[in-house]
């Protein structure tokens, strides 16, 4: 796996799916359409616009299957039912799509997204990492480290998965001053990852001055790497989660008008050309986004 030059991702499942007709539950945002199994056909829908539009990787819809927002919502129960699904729902729509893509199995972070982690219990955390890859394992090509915070939390997911023998690509998100939100910068990521085999580096959920930002130090940890953008205006370093920013982020986060697709297009290329592996998409970019850059690629 990962020999090509390149792989297209698909862009954010989040956005699109309220694009299309969901309304959020309560703090679930994404997870809604998993939980509730008459939206269910939204995230298939939402996979094939994506695999149509030429990403040649989807990843699982469970950003949001974490314990702290389904116990927040009351539905803690159906925890490993929603991870499954999120499984479930990718097959289908590769099988639907007659198209020899890749199913990236989603790990994200078990905090508060953005935020470094409070009162880390090493435990539950090993935990709900173990249990989300143990539902996902089934249906997934590889598994992909998402918008993780911090070099405990990786470790720990690392950790959490690594018997189950699959490709580990790991996202990290990185803040304007270019570090994790726990602080820890780059190079103290290459010396905490060297005794795992892990497939590549993604910086994930960042802007496109943050991915340039970060670039060049990724391409020195000697492995593939690439981005997932998203097109907010800012990520503030400390905000409160609530429902109105589950069921429409941008209201907090704000929309960038300038990622359009073709602008989405020439940077995605431009990163390639600079040794990009990994081309993705995050909030807010859209199936017209993919199908620009599969296009011009």
């Amino acid at each position: 796996m990962f020999l090509k030059k390149k792989y297209i991702f698909d862009g954010g499942m989040g956005q699109t799916l309220i694009e299309r007709g969901m309304i959020t539950s309560g703090t679930l945002w994404s997870a809604t359409a998993l939980v509730d199994e008459n939206l269910n056909h939204l995230v298939v829908n939402a996979h094939l616009e994506f695999i149509n539009s030429g990403a040649e990787i989807i990843v699982t819809n469970n950003f949001k299957v974490r314990k702290n927002t389904f116990t927040e919502n009351g539905i803690i129960e159906k925890f490993n039912f929603a991870n499954k699904r999120a499984g479930e729902l990718a097959i289908i729509a590769r099988n639907k799509s007659n198209k020899n893509i890749l199913i990236a199995g989603s790990i994200p972070t078990r905090g508060i997204t953005y935020q470094p982690h409070v009162n880390y219990d090493e435990n539950e955390v090993f935990d709900e990492f173990f249990q989300t890859a143990k539902e996902l394992n089934p249906f997934v090509d590889f598994f992909y480290l998402d918008a993780i915070c911090s070099i405990r939390e990786m470790i720990t997911a690392l950790n959490a998965i690594k018997d189950f023998n699959k490709p580990i690509l790991i996202g990290l998100h990185f803040r304007k001053n270019l570090l994790l939100p726990s602080g820890e910068s780059i190079k103290e990521i290459s010396s905490a990852i060297k005794n795992f085999d892990c497939a590549g580096l993604i910086s994930s959920c960042v802007s496109p001055e943050i991915y340039n930002g970060v670039s060049s130090n990724l391409k020195k940890q000697n492995l593939p790497f690439g981005f997932a953008i998203n097109a907010f205006i800012d990520i503030p370093d400390k905000f409160e989660l609530d429902e109105k920013f589950s069921a429409q982020p941008n209201t907090y986060l704000g929309l960038r008008k300038d990622i359009t697709p073709i602008k989405f297009s020439n940077f995605a290329i431009n990163s390639f050309n600079n040794g990009a592996k990994f081309l993705k998409g995050c909030c807010n970019i859209m199936p017209a986004h993919i199908s620009a850059l599969s296009k011009l690629i």
